[in-house]
């Protein structure tokens, strides 16, 4: 019998019950279907992971802080500290530690890194618009966020230039839904100074951002150049000089991978703490993983049960067929075709459950991100629910037909076993 008789041959005998193969193929599909699905949201909740990764910045840099101790950021003690008058000098309004440009000087100093931008941090109090309304500024974005902010319209704000950024969630503020419609707009930032006198600045909407969920681009964002005369407008005021201080410094590391190491070891020796953005979102990414596997673990367990109704299956399946087996192996089949025939028709039990689990998972998923993403949770910028990982659906394909071969392994070789007088006596 060739091998194609034999597929031929193991789907007939697979349809003759069909109520029984329909409730054996069902248990595949339950299992098919979760492990499609599950894999699916951890592929799609990772590239959105993926997405605030790139929301916080770039790979190859570390974002760097006072104290190699973040419980040294800001004290907590409720007992006397001792007074140290350089470091109060760097300590910010928060109470939080700060660097100061011999900081900058020394992180420039180390070995492997290539370039140095310290984050100055400005309050303003409110942006007023062309038509002279006036609105809360709660906080202005980073000018280093700038590379990994996703834009509605326009362009980045040139860094030597007066220009900003404003949030999509602002347009209401300029009368318009439409984001082409505020650029090349100008709008004016007012502060306070140290003597708590009004400071206004003019900047021109050269680019509005859609927020991501690491909070890029949900404030506006002046240029770097705008930025740092805004903290310098923060400063003045007073004839008495302000050191400068910065609330972090973004490094830019040559072949971060091979050097990471050496430049944390070399910070905190200097008193200073590094991050990466993997440090940061490690522990998510972790946490999606680990959810991910528990999901598949149930999904592992619905085949095994799956697995199971095979055996049954296929068990009644060589009673039933006692006499056929005994005939088969007279007229001349051998064991080993014996076995591959029922071995096939374990398979063929996988290849429809498989098949149709995959397929239902790939379609609700598929349809039910595109409903979420575009419908209650359009709000969120770069939103991904599920994402088809071609590799995978493969993978749970392949995984399936070996759990249905192995669980056809006991019935075929039972078949094989056969004496062909006995099996033909059979009654």
């Amino acid at each position: 019998m060739r091998s194609v008789d034999v597929v031929k041959t193991a789907l007939g005998n697979t349809m003759r019950s069909k109520t029984r193969t329909f409730l054996t193929v069902i248990a595949i599909v339950i299992g098919a279907f979760t492990l499609t699905l599950t894999s699916g949201l951890g592929a799609g909740i990772n590239k959105y992971v993926d997405s605030m990764v790139s929301g916080f910045g770039e790979t190859d840099q570390i974002y760097v802080m006072p104290g190699a101790d973040p419980s040294q950021q800001m004290s907590t003690s409720t007992e006397p500290q001792e007074y140290d008058p350089q470091e109060a000098g760097s300590t910010g309004e928060f109470g939080m530690q700060m660097l100061t440009d011999d900081d900058i000087e020394t992180i420039e100093g180390i070995d492997s890194v290539s370039d140095v931008e310290p984050i100055v941090f400005v309050t303003a109090d409110y942006l007023e618009t062309e038509a002279g309304d006036q609105f809360v500024v709660n906080s202005l974005g980073f000018p280093s966020d700038g590379e990994s902010m996703e834009l509605a319209a326009g362009e980045l704000p040139d860094p030597e230039a007066s220009e900003i950024t404003v949030p999509e969630t602002w347009l209401p503020a300029f009368d318009t839904e439409d984001p082409n419609a505020v650029l090349g707009q100008t709008v004016t930032i007012g502060l306070k100074d140290l003597a708590q006198q009004e400071q206004t600045i003019d900047a021109e909407v050269v680019g509005v951002s859609e927020q991501a969920i690491s909070g890029v681009g949900g404030s506006p964002m002046p240029s770097s150049s705008l930025n740092q005369e805004l903290n310098d407008m923060q400063n003045s005021g007073l004839e008495v000089d302000q050191p400068q201080t910065y609330v972090q410094a973004v490094a830019t590391v040559d072949n971060l991978a091979e050097n990471e190491t050496a430049v944390k070891q070399a910070l905190s020796d200097e008193g200073l703490m590094g991050l990466t953005l993997e440090d940061q979102l490690g522990v998510i990414t972790g946490i999606i993983d680990t959810v991910t596997w528990v999901l598949n673990g149930f999904a592992l367990i619905a085949l095994l049960a799956a697995s199971f109704g095979i055996v049954n299956t296929l068990l009644m399946s060589v009673q039933e067929r006692t006499r056929e087996i005994g005939l088969m192996k007279a007229l001349g089949m051998g064991r080993g075709k014996v076995f591959g025939l029922f071995s096939t028709e374990a398979v063929l039990l996988g290849v429809m459950g498989s098949v149709i689990g995959v397929g239902l998972g790939v379609a609700i998923g598929v349809g039910g991100n595109a409903a979420l993403v575009n419908g209650p949770l359009s709000g969120v910028a770069g939103l991904s629910l599920f994402a088809v990982d071609p590799l995978s659906i493969v993978l749970i394909v392949a995984l399936i037909l070996v759990i249905a071969f192995l669980a056809g392994t006991m019935p075929a070789a039972r078949a094989a076993q056969k004496d062909p007088i006995e099996a033909l006596r059979y009654e």
